[in-house]
């Protein structure tokens, strides 16, 4: 039995004539098989962050009151729905990254959450560098993610009921030659296609609030097909 193959009524045979009655059924035949090949990669796609999901974890949580560019790591975050993180200087409504407020100060606040995963900091203490969780201005550093692999409107749940969604990439900057010489560079990469590739995070909205801490389990939900790829907020 072929199934999702749509055939032509006989009695369209007279009208349309043996031949195109047969090139319709192909047509058909075709796009149910291409209509197949994608829900088998929709399908393969979730079954691939969703196995890295299984493992995925918070490993360290950070926050800062003043604009300094590291964050010192806490015991627990919480997270206000809207907002951010409590008691952290990029906390609000609108922009509080100072570049940001420099452009536009009633921007949305779109980078409310700044989430690195700890295979960056491996990357970068293979290659020499000094890193740790909060050194980078992280609030929330995850182990076991594909963060830079998640669509536009990825939601992630953090521990049992704190809710984020991502909604872009972080961009580098200057400053983490402040921090050791080098080091934007090597958050930085190309891929096969010659496009830039940022590796310093994600960033995030508060949906719904709650406290984070270092062993909470992240649980993935992926945003309606098509997904968005992230780009710089």
């Amino acid at each position: 039995m072929r199934v999702g193959v749509e055939r032509v009524p006989p009695a369209l045979y007279g009208v349309m004539g043996q031949d195109t009655a047969r090139r319709a059924k192909v047509s058909t035949r075709q796009h149910a098989k291409l209509r197949s090949t994608r829900r088998r990669r929709g399908v393969r796609r979730r079954l691939e962050i969703g196995k890295d999901a299984m493992s995925a974890v918070v490993t360290a949580v950070s926050r800062s009151a003043d604009h300094t560019f590291s964050k010192p790591t806490q015991a627990v975050i919480r997270l206000l729905p809207g907002l951010g993180v409590a008691g952290d200087a990029h906390a609000g409504e609108t922009v509080k990254h100072r570049s940001r407020v420099a452009r536009d100060p009633t921007q949305p606040n779109l980078r409310q959450v700044h989430l690195l995963h700890a295979e960056l900091h491996d990357e970068l203490r293979a290659a020499g560098f000094a890193v740790a969780a909060g050194l980078m201005g992280e609030n929330v550093t995850t182990r076991g993610l594909d963060l830079l692999g998640l669509p536009t409107g990825t939601r992630l749940r953090l521990g049992a009921a704190t809710v984020i969604e991502v909604t872009g990439l972080r961009n580098p900057c200057a400053q983490l030659d402040g921090l050791q010489p080098g080091l934007m560079a090597a958050v930085l990469d190309r891929d096969a296609a010659g496009r830039l590739i940022r590796k310093a995070g994600v960033m995030a909205v508060v949906l719904t609030g709650g406290e984070v801490r270092p062993g909470d389990a992240i649980t993935v939900e992926l945003p309606a097909e098509p997904h968005r790829r992230l780009e710089p907020v």
